[in-house]
């Protein structure tokens, strides 16, 4: 059996789903979403989900029972097929359900070995590098679980407090951290926790004698016989345009409509879903503190800033196969490199 595994990412408007379904049409693939913002049902517009159209189905029953007990969650398994092509990932949990790095590779394992039985392509799409980073090389941290009772204490504190604790718990991470995240309470709030975490697996592991790294690796790396990455890029100029499009295409087909769906079924602001971009925006729209076109710049610098995050991320991964989306035959080369891949 051919054990060979496809990955399509690069920053958010390259195009990566119109080139994922059009490299399953021609090897006989199908598509596993990695956008830590698709997995929340009720938030397509602002996550460019773009299913509108395309029907869900459930696959298999005992698929399904197998994920939820392996991730211990209850989430919905099955494909949407856009433009006959399976695309698994979407609509997984609700808006304030739980679904972390460790759920998703957990679940992605699952659908490639169930693509691979079923003797196709398994083309993981998608700009969460960090989720992509944990299936390919595997993470020490994903096996860490939340800290549920620490989380509710932590939560009261402010940005600057939780700053100071993370510097004296571990002054090696504080430093490690990019200012986006020293400047994200969700984010130092997780690297608390971990670092706890991780100094008592550490002593556990002393004490038995075994290196302490052993015991905070993940075993969930990826198994396969072939893995081929391809990355698209662009200019800042050019994704920047790209986005600003897609922004005012989204308000068009009701973003605010949905996000005020979203507050009026309970959904929080401080959810990690509504922390989105698309979402976190509208929350002084909502409040009577900003203008729509207010909302609309912000959103679409949000998205700037995120873009540039996610080049710098996907840079540090070794192996792509880069590509520029400017080009006007670059989709020929995918084809071309995909093909002798393959074959």
């Amino acid at each position: 059996m051919k054990k060979k595994v496809l990955i399509i990412c690069g920053p958010t408007a390259t195009g990566k789903t119109a080139l994922g379904i059009k490299l399953a049409k021609k090897f006989n693939g199908e598509i596993i979403s990695a956008d830590s913002r698709q997995v929340y049902k009720g938030m397509d517009i602002g996550t460019g989900k773009d299913v509108s159209n395309a029907k869900f189905k459930v696959k298999n029953a005992k698929l399904q029972c197998k994920i939820q007990k392996e991730i211990n969650s209850k989430i919905s398994i099955g494909a949407y097929e856009i433009e006959t092509i399976p695309a698994w990932g979407l609509d997984l949990v609700k808006p304030d359900q739980e679904f972390s790095v460790s759920h998703w590779v957990k679940f992605a394992h699952k659908i490639i070995q169930n693509i691979w039985q079923r003797k196709k392509l398994p083309i993981i799409v998608g700009g969460t590098g960090f989720w992509i980073k944990a299936l390919v090389d595997g993470v020490k941290t994903v096996g860490i679980p939340p800290d549920w009772e620490q989380r509710k204490k932590l939560a009261k504190s402010s940005l600057k407090e939780l700053q100071n604790l993370l510097q004296r718990s571990c002054p090696e991470r504080m430093r490690g951290m990019n200012r986006s995240d020293r400047n994200n309470p969700r984010r130092l709030i997780r690297a608390i926790e971990i670092a706890k975490q991780a100094k008592s697996l550490k002593l556990k592991a002393k004490s038995n004698l075994a290196e302490p790294d052993s015991a905070l690796q993940d075993n969930l790396k990826l198994k396969t016989n072939q893995l081929l990455i391809i990355g698209l890029k662009a200019s800042n100029k050019f994704l920047y345009q790209r986005i600003d499009q897609r922004v005012e295409k989204r308000i068009k087909q009701g973003t605010e409509k949905e996000v005020r769906n979203l507050i009026k079924k309970g959904y929080s602001w401080n959810l990690p879903s509504m922390s989105a971009c698309g979402y976190k925006e509208w929350k002084p729209f909502f409040e009577r503190k900003a203008s729509l076109d207010e909302i609309i710049q912000r959103w679409q610098f949000n998205e700037h800033a995120y873009s540039r995050r996610q080049t710098t991320w996907f840079k540090k991964m070794k192996k792509t196969n880069w590509f520029d989306i400017e080009k006007p035959d670059y989709k020929k080369d995918v084809v071309k490199l995909v093909k002798t891949w393959y074959d």
